[in-house]
């Protein structure tokens, strides 16, 4: 079976930790499916090179805007167009909804080639207070309808953001959509047993510090856990835009000695991190899906978030779940787990178990080659 995947930007060389979650999932695809990945923005400098058992075709885009994005599409096009004469491809599979999605559904319907279309970001979310959403533009508006439109299958990594596709997809393909997570590699990630300390329970936050995230939510959390009489740290790891006035924020909300800023940490290290924490805690307003929680629950950490991505589908089992900018709900979702060892400890063996079971590496993976040989035996038998 031949792919081709169509994605915004894939690793450079082996080192490189480009949207993890695709280069695990070309990882694991490639010994069972011939690859080949065009990656239309990053890499910055365009060419073909061999990784993980997959051709990439990079077509170095990096800013290209306005007449340099219609160049990219046009060479992107041409380049799937020159490699389906020389070997077809049985399925493009395109991720995000936008850019790549549009390009791949119209490239897939010309040459008569199935497309698979996923959402993996804001595409279908506009939130003006802090700019964030493919809603908020109306180029990206166009190109999310063409790319649902003409898709032949679209999936996405939580049932959340499949109802968000629902309305925007054709009748006759809403019934089709699929929910597929991007999985979590469970040999990286994986429970690792440290000698209990006799300090404050700490609390762990992975994610940039940036408006979607709401990192301040999670700040007023904690202070109102303080007002409760809990001890704890709060290690917050990631940077962005917003750190200067996260820590503003901190500081007047009386918490400089509770949080702890660790900084941007490479996605080489995070296996070692998570291990750090008695629980996890996400605070966003959107998250398609949510791989730092998938990552956390594989560690053995029970997961405490907002109402967003795959949160709601990881409680009550291995979690608690919040309202979208509830820090009443959100504290109380971490108290009821800090004043319970018991049920924390519990919670933390049926995250594990449920990433496992649901949202592993090699099952998600498996997922993905089951659609394709379905949509590709189903462009047969319309096209003998």
């Amino acid at each position: 079976m031949r792919i081709g995947l169509v994605v915004p930007g894939f690793s450079a060389d082996p080192s490189d930790w480009c949207i993890p979650a695709l280069r695990d999932l070309v990882r694991q695809l490639a010994p069972a499916a011939d690859i080949h990945v065009f990656a239309l923005r990053y890499p910055y400098r365009a060419g073909q090179y061999e990784l993980f058992g997959a051709r990439v075709t990079a077509f170095g885009g990096g800013e290209a805007r306005r007449r340099g994005s219609l160049g990219l599409w046009g060479r992107a096009a041409m380049a799937l167009a020159a490699e389906h004469r020389r070997r077809p491809f049985d399925v493009l599979h395109a991720f995000w909804a936008g850019e790549t999605g549009a390009l791949t559904a119209l490239v897939g319907r010309a040459l008569a080639i199935p497309t698979v279309v996923s959402l993996a970001g804001g595409e279908l979310v506009g939130l003006k207070d802090i700019g964030y959403g493919g809603l908020l533009r109306r180029a990206e508006r166009v190109k999310t309808r063409l790319a649902l439109r003409l898709a032949h299958v679209v999936t996405a990594g939580s049932t959340l953001a499949l109802a968000l596709a629902q309305p925007w997809l054709r009748p006759a393909a809403a019934s089709g959509a699929r929910r597929i997570p991007l999985g979590v590699d469970l040999l990286r990630f994986t429970p690792v047993r440290l000698s209990p300390g006799d300090g404050p329970a700490r609390i762990l936050h992975i994610a940039s510090l940036a408006g979607v995230k709401d990192q301040a939510t999670l700040l007023r959390a904690a202070a109102l856990l303080r007002q409760r009489g809990y001890v704890f740290e709060l290690e917050l790891v990631g940077s962005g835009p917003l750190e200067p006035e996260l820590r503003s924020l901190a500081s007047r909300l009386g918490l400089d000695n509770v949080v702890r800023w660790r900084g941007a940490i490479g996605h080489e290290r995070l296996p070692g991190e998570y291990p750090r924490g008695q629980l996890f805690v996400l605070s966003s307003r959107h998250e398609a899906q949510g791989m730092a929680a998938l990552e956390a629950a594989a560690c053995g950490l029970p997961v405490v978030g907002t109402r967003v991505g795959i949160i709601p589908e990881l409680a009550p089992d291995a979690g608690r779940v919040a309202p979208v900018g509830d820090a009443v709900g959100l504290a109380d979702g971490i108290a009821e787990l800090l004043d319970d060892p018991p049920a924390l400890a519990r919670l933390g063996c049926s995250a594990r178990e449920l990433a496992a079971a649901e949202f592993g590496l090699e099952r998600c993976a498996a997922r993905f080659l089951d659609l394709y040989a379905e949509v590709t035996a189903r462009s047969r038998n319309r096209h003998p």
